[in-house]
């Protein structure tokens, strides 16, 4: 296995209930989505990495985080490639595209083609979805 391969991580639902918070559970495993406006206040002056509720893994770090004004928290690139995985989402009556965790399969919110450079991208996801560890 390469230094880049990672291991999947595999929980029943009852081990993820156990972990998680309701609301955390509602979001990342069911694939919910919290009221604008009500995620955790993630601070865009301060320097750190996004993790995984879940499993940890870092997903974005601040310089890529953005004020979007929608009420998410929005970032225009992940971490790196393949921190997270791209899924056709075709709730609601609407075409979208999912972002989960690539690790564990947490929902953490969707992508948009309507970001700012340098990709274009708005990654906007469920602030509990989401810890921040400062550098």
């Amino acid at each position: 296995m390469s230094e880049t391969t990672t291991l999947k991580v595999n929980k029943t639902k009852e081990e993820w209930r156990q972990i998680l918070t309701p609301e955390q559970f509602r979001i990342t495993r069911e694939h919910g989505t919290e009221r604008a406006f009500s995620s955790p206040d993630f601070d865009l002056s301060k320097k750190g990495t996004y993790r995984c509720i879940c499993c940890n893994r870092p997903l974005y770090r601040s310089e890529a985080k953005y004020n979007s004004g929608t009420g998410w928290p929005s970032f225009y690139q992940p971490i790196e490639p393949g921190a997270v995985a791209d899924h056709a989402d075709y709730s609601y009556g609407m075409t979208r595209t999912e972002i989960r965790c690539s690790d564990c399969d947490a929902h953490l919110g969707h992508v948009f083609p309507d970001g700012p450079a340098p990709t274009g991208l708005r990654y906007c996801m469920n602030g509990v979805a989401l810890s921040f560890d400062p550098d």
